[in-house]
């Protein structure tokens, strides 16, 4: 059945790749060895997104994956000792796209789902700390914006969402074919863009000299980039002959 999301991450000296599928799986892979290690089955329908979290890492030394799935939960897996650690209760359809910040030690999460919100959840507390409304269908991707250079004391609550240069955001992409910017702390929507013909797939904040741009892929078979202070597109990127699934930005 069909793969709908990867994710990859270093723990330690180790290489490991997850996977979110259709079967409702979540898989995850021994990049050195060449083999799966661990399954896990506890969803009743699709799963959406998977991302490693450095959190869990960091702070407890576990091995864990986050995933979303279409039974309206996410789950936080321990696949190194093959165990369910935590389950987020809040959406009210499937949960599509998940993210977590780049600030705090990854200590949040945002959520985009079907129910038309988005969610920052405290993974530590595990609450749900804020709703974001304001599209008009289904919410498919999620990104958080990139830690800010001139940003200082990075690990302290109160970075979250002091908009005014070092603030952080959320941006989401739907399928009212339109990608919107929300202000973390006070939730209210930044920007809206417009232009894709077709339900948004995948949206990526850039970092570096590309910090004040947003990536985006969609169903109308186009890759976009666009200024988030200007709100205007800056280049259309056009040769796929099918739906545009996933976009990153490249590293170096």
């Amino acid at each position: 059945m069909a793969v709908w999301s990867i994710d990859y991450s270093i723990f330690g000296d180790c290489q490991f790749i997850c996977s979110g599928s259709h079967d409702k799986t979540v898989r995850v892979c021994d990049v050195d060895n060449n083999k799966q290690i661990q399954s896990f089955n506890g969803y009743s329908d699709s799963v959406y997104c998977v991302k490693f979290s450095s959190y869990h890492y960091h702070n407890t030394r576990q091995h864990v994956i986050c995933s979303s799935s279409n039974d309206k939960t996410i789950r936080f897996w321990d696949f190194k000792n093959n165990k369910q650690l935590q389950i987020f209760h809040g959406h009210t359809c499937g949960v599509t796209g998940i993210e977590f910040s780049q600030f705090n030690g990854g200590r949040y999460l945002c959520s985009g789902s079907c129910d038309k919100t988005i969610r920052l959840w405290d993974v530590e507390t595990s609450k749900s700390l804020h709703v974001f409304n304001g599209h008009k269908n289904d919410v498919w991707c999620v990104d958080i914006s990139p830690l800010q250079s001139n940003s200082k004391n990075n690990n302290k609550m109160n970075n979250i969402g002091v908009f005014g240069g070092n603030g952080y955001t959320i941006c989401s992409g739907s399928f009212d074919r339109t990608i919107r910017i929300w202000d973390i702390e006070t939730t209210k929507q930044f920007n809206v863009f417009n232009g894709h013909e077709n339900i948004i797939n995948s949206v990526r904040y850039g970092s570096n000299e590309l910090i004040n741009t947003i990536l985006s892929g969609s169903s109308d078979k186009s890759v976009r980039l666009w200024d988030i202070r200007s709100c205007q597109q800056i280049q259309v990127f056009n040769g796929h002959t099918n739906g545009v699934f996933a976009i990153e930005y490249s590293p170096f």
